[in-house]
């Protein structure tokens, strides 16, 4: 009974923070003619509420592609009509085909941060809460605590509630899919993946762990008995969803094809903005955007993707854990924010969802990537003037997760699971005792770094040259220190020999 009370209280203080940041400006406020991610929210609204299911991805005089076309999969368009019923009922002018470009009101602006704390706590929220009360082998206190670092990480906080976006929604069905296949309800752990790469696209960032972790299972029990009658009712599974969800434009193939034109737009370019990826870091060593053909873009951002998250996926899918699932969903995410094609900075996001799921196991590198992330991010917060919140719900996540797990205390190879591999290093360079160490140093010279950055773009002008001086150091940055990750995590993984014992189990 005290550990639902203290939860409660928990869940509390992370809604207070979530509508503390909404009260803050939001994505191209009172900033014409394209405004923003907000109006694009509202203008999803109003087209889906306004004009044909046909008619919700074609360009037309009511549906000006270039104007925040709908590029978001079906789930995402349905979530849209669904608001706009209600808007429509408090007030039409809101979703008034149109008229209705560039609304902004006190009312509207409640009505809209509304919608997202409601989606928050009807998905994301009730995951998390679950996902903390099944942790194995720690006590309800720790529980507790790694439910209030989750429910306070400020990347997801400050870009659905500052920013304006919905992606709880997405983030929320996918961590319902990793409770699922992780107690073994495996059918309901992929509908609910399923839900949500229909709501965004990008949730394929999951998809492989998802697929080689449930293949691994089938494997595990026998594809010539029971495993093989798990693989169809999961292929079962997976085409009903997508055909439940995708029906209304399977009606015609134009209708489909113009769908997944727009849910992959290959013509904006190997990244979008100012992004924290390879890409965009080398871009400005060589501009590699002008300089090689589209296809041979896509031909390397595949290439790269794929070999980098190919080792984890395999070890994963031949000795399959929850523990080993929940690392390469790291890996695997890091893998396509670094590498793949088309990234905006928020897909970060994805990577530090799962990030969270090892926040009670790996409580240190956990924090600091999170950190990272969040600073990751920052070029888009300025511009939202989100400066104050950002520093504030950062320093109250840092406080919360030094307090609750005593991440400086946790800092010994074995803390960091990075044992085994210290010890395989060591029977050909006996001297290598200082790994934990250096990893300390590597923490205090990454926070110093983006402290002073941060400190840099706030406080001085860019040299007029070099108008995105800031921006692109801060990307760079980040990237490095992303890189670090990814060789990190992967590490822990290909040199994890107890997928099965001594961790941290989902029952």
């Amino acid at each position: 009974m005290e550990k639902w009370y203290l939860m409660t209280i928990v869940v509390l203080i992370g809604l207070t923070v979530r509508w503390t940041v909404s009260l803050n400006s939001y994505s191209g406020a009172g900033k014409p003619p394209m405004f923003g991610d907000y109006e694009a929210q509202r203008h999803w609204q109003e087209i889906t509420f306004n004009l044909p299911v046909k008619q919700w991805y074609f360009n037309s005089s009511d549906n000006n592609l270039q104007y925040w076309g709908l590029d978001y999969p079906p789930l995402t368009a349905y979530h849209s009509l669904l608001c706009a019923y209600v808007a429509k009922f408090i007030n039409p002018d809101w979703i008034a085909l149109h008229t209705s470009r560039g609304y902004e009101s006190q009312a509207h602006k409640l009505f809209m941060r509304t919608t997202v704390l409601i989606a928050d706590l009807l998905i994301y929220i009730p995951a998390v809460v679950l996902y903390c009360c099944c942790l194995k082998d720690i006590s309800t206190k720790k529980k507790i605590a790694n439910a209030l670092c989750i429910l306070l990480y400020p990347g997801l906080i400050l870009i659905d509630y500052g920013h304006f976006q919905y992606n709880s929604v997405s983030l929320g069905f996918a961590l319902w899919g990793v409770l699922g296949v992780s107690c073994d309800w495996d059918l309901l752990g992929s509908l609910a993946f399923c839900l949500a790469i229909n709501y965004k696209q990008m949730e394929l960032y999951h998809s492989l762990p998802f697929f080689c972790f449930l293949l691994g299972k089938c494997f595990k029990k026998g594809l010539k008995g029971k495993g093989f009658v798990l693989l169809v009712k999961l292929a079962c599974t997976v085409v009903a969803s997508f055909v439940l969800c995708w029906l209304p434009f399977f009606t015609e193939r134009e209708q489909t094809l113009q769908v997944l034109r727009r849910l992959f737009p290959v013509d904006r370019g190997l990244f979008e903005d100012k992004v924290a990826n390879i890409w965009c870091s080398f871009n400005v060593f060589l501009k590699i955007r002008d300089i090689l053909p589209r296809h041979i873009q896509l031909i390397m951002s595949f290439c790269f993707t794929f070999l980098s998250l190919l080792p984890a996926c395999i070890k994963l899918t031949l000795q399959p854990s929850s523990k080993g699932f929940r690392l390469t969903l790291v890996s695997c995410a890091l893998s396509f924010f670094l590498f793949s094609f088309q990234v905006h900075e928020k897909s970060i996001l994805l990577v530090s969802l799962p990030v969270c799921l090892v926040l009670s196991e790996i409580p240190f590198m956990s924090t600091w990537f999170l950190l990272v992330s969040t600073f990751s991010l920052l070029p888009l917060l300025l511009k939202d003037e989100l400066l104050m919140p950002s520093v504030v719900t950062t320093m109250a996540f840092f406080i919360a997760c030094v307090t609750s797990f005593s991440i400086f205390e946790k800092t010994s190879e074995e803390e960091l699971q990075l044992k085994s591999f210290s010890i395989s290093v060591r029977k050909y360079l006996p001297c290598f005792t200082f790994l934990s160490r250096m990893i300390q140093y590597l923490f205090l010279i990454s926070v110093i770094t983006m402290v002073l950055l941060t400190l840099m773009t706030v406080t001085l002008d860019p040299p007029q040259k070099l108008p995105d001086l800031f921006s692109v150091l801060v990307c760079f940055v980040s990237c490095l220190n992303f890189l670090f990750f990814l060789v990190y995590f992967n590490i822990i993984i290909m040199w994890d020999s107890k997928s099965g014992r001594n961790q941290k189990k989902i029952s």
